[in-house]
Order: structure tokens, then C-alpha cells, then sequence
């Protein structure tokens, strides 16, 4: 895969092989946990040390059947992002020695998937709330910067201008912001906020010793974010747009990465585990305030970049 995430050892090739059935048993969440999580879709991407080629799947966030999306052999299809009506996901498709590469959508329902132009060599796609753009990371030179494109690939608008990496877009519920990960000279992160109209910045957590990744903007107007500190252990967090509120939110030995928030800004699915490829990483759900944490997925498997359809 592509990006580095907290405490996983990515391979550096696509390996020739397959997923296998298209279903797969889950255990369903109690009768409780089910009206609390709400039922909405998540999307996710899927690997095994046994089969290295991420596919796409979904599941409802009350648990039950997965039903697999993609089934590419030599193609890993990862980072899915619902559009806001939740008909079509956007993806990082990487594979075939190289012939795959960049942004693409697809049916949500599955079926063959639409390259977006210009955006070879990009990742993180994160669908704006309007649904006429998608945010993505792209490399200019030796880093990278964040871009913004139509659906159609057109026009390409680039934001950022840095000599380090930005990373991970996500779009405030008004569509006239994104928050991204900021990596300085020194190797660590903190997240940023640009104004899409204007290109102006301002800092949402501050440069220090951390490692802040993939935050995610709820409809309640609060952002959850990973981050990793000298334990080089990744735990949730939330803070608001302005920098203020910021307090942890999961604890423990495992890295917890990726969330992405419940369409009623309530809960987070989250991936949690992965030392290296040969340890599991599965989904979790958990409130806003820390507490109701739940596993959803179950199977020896790497279950990564979750993304919970909000409408």
C-alpha cells in the first residue's frame, strides 16, 4: 500500500493473488449497541498475510454479512470514500506493475471503476460535502501537497505550497474548509486548516514531539485524529476546529488509527492492532466520550481506512 499508517509494515509490491468468497459471516453487536451505532454502511479495505491485495468491502455498523466490493487480483483498491448521497465511493487503486494508479470512483454498489484525470501518483481521496469535488494528496517534487478536482478530474486545484508532506484531507461539514496532517522538517505532524477559497492556514494542533494522521471532520463541527507519541503507540483523539477541547478518547497497548465518524457524530469506527503484517487489525466502534467500545470485525485479517457513510 501506498501511505505508512501507525504501527503497520506496508509491502512494497502486489502480490498475484485474489480474495476468495464474496461473503463473509460477522458477529452482529447487541440490541443496544445496534440502535446506538445507528445503521449506516461502512466501507473498508481488506488484506491477509496470505493474500496481500487489498479489496474493498462493506458492512452495516449493527455487524451481520460483509459484502465484498472489489475483487481485483493484481490491483489493490484501499482509502474508500463515500460520496454524500452514497451512491459511489472514490479510492486509491494502485497495481498491474504500475499500469493502476490514482483516484478512481465507483458504484457503491460495486462494478468497474472511473480513473480521475490528473491524479496519478495522489492517495487519501476525501469526497466534499456538495459532491462535485474530491480532496486528495498529491507528490509535487519530493513531498506532498494537498489538491482539490472535480469528480471529472477537472479543474485540478492545488492548495498547499510547502517543502514537507500534507496529507490525509478531510472537508468541514460547510465544504469551505479541510483539515490535513502536516509532517514538519523534523519528522513529526500536527494538523492544519486551510480555507478551500482563499488558501489561508491556521493550526488546529500545535507542532511538538507527536504524530498527528488522519483526521476526520463530523457533522457536530469536531475533528478525531491519531496520534502517536514517544511510546510510538497511536491513540484517538478529538479537538475542535479552533485548535481548543483537545482530550484522548482510546487507550491501551494496541495502535488505534484511522477513524471516522457516525453520520450522527456520536461514534467512531477506528482500526485497531497491526505491529507488523503478521498481527491482526480489525474495526472497533466507540463513543465520542471514550466509553461503548466495541469490535466489529473479527476474522484473522488486516481491516484498514474504514469510512462511515454519514447521510
Amino acid at each position: 500500500m501506498r501511505a505508512m499508517t501507525f504501527g503497520s509494515v506496508r509491502r512494497g509490491a502486489v502480490a498475484a493473488c485474489a480474495m476468495g468468497t464474496a461473503m463473509v459471516a460477522v458477529t452482529a453487536l447487541t440490541a443496544g449497541e445496534v440502535h446506538a451505532a445507528g445503521t449506516k454502511p461502512i466501507v473498508f479495505s481488506r488484506y491477509t498475510a496470505g493474500k496481500p491485495v487489498e479489496d474493498l468491502y462493506s458492512i452495516s455498523s449493527t455487524g451481520g454479512t460483509l459484502t465484498k466490493l472489489t475483487n481485483t487480483p493484481l490491483v489493490s483498491d484501499v482509502m474508500p470514500s463515500w460520496s454524500p448521497d452514497g451512491s459511489r465511493i472514490a479510492l486509491l487503486r494502485y497495481g498491474s506493475g504500475g499500469a493502476i494508479d490514482g483516484i478512481w470512483t465507483m458504484k457503491s454498489s460495486g462494478g468497474t471503476p472511473v480513473h480521475i484525470k490528473g491524479t496519478d501518483g495522489a492517495a487519501d481521496p476525501s469526497w466534499s460535502p456538495d459532491g462535485h469535488r474530491i480532496a486528495f494528496s498529491k507528490p509535487v517534487g519530493s513531498h506532498t501537497e494537498i489538491f482539490i478536482s472535480g469528480t471529472g478530474g477537472t479543474p485540478l486545484t492545488r492548495l498547499t505550497h510547502n517543502s514537507v508532506d500534507d496529507n490525509n484531507p478531510s472537508w468541514s461539514p460547510d465544504g469551505k474548509y479541510l483539515v490535513f496532517s502536516r509532517t514538519t522538517a523534523g519528522g513529526h505532524s500536527h494538523l492544519k486548516r486551510i480555507r478551500v477559497t482563499t488558501h489561508a492556514e491556521s493550526t488546529v494542533t500545535s507542532v511538538g514531539s507527536t504524530y498527528d494522521s488522519a483526521p476526520d471532520w463530523s457533522h457536530g463541527n469536531t475533528i478525531a485524529f491519531s496520534r502517536s507519541g514517544s511510546s510510538g503507540i497511536a491513540h484517538l483523539y478529538v479537538v475542535r476546529p479552533d485548535g481548543s477541547g483537545l482530550h484522548r478518547i482510546t487507550s491501551g497497548r494496541l495502535n488505534d488509527i484511522t477513524p471516522s465518524w457516525s453520520p450522527d457524530g456520536t461514534r467512531l469506527v477506528f482500526t485497531r492492532g497491526g505491529g507488523d503484517d503478521a498481527d491482526p487489525q480489525h474495526l472497533f466502534l466507540v463513543k465520542s466520550d471514550g466509553t461503548g467500545l466495541t469490535r466489529l470485525t473479527k476474522t484473522d485479517s488486516h481491516d484498514i481506512e474504514a469510512d462511515w457513510r454519514s447521510f
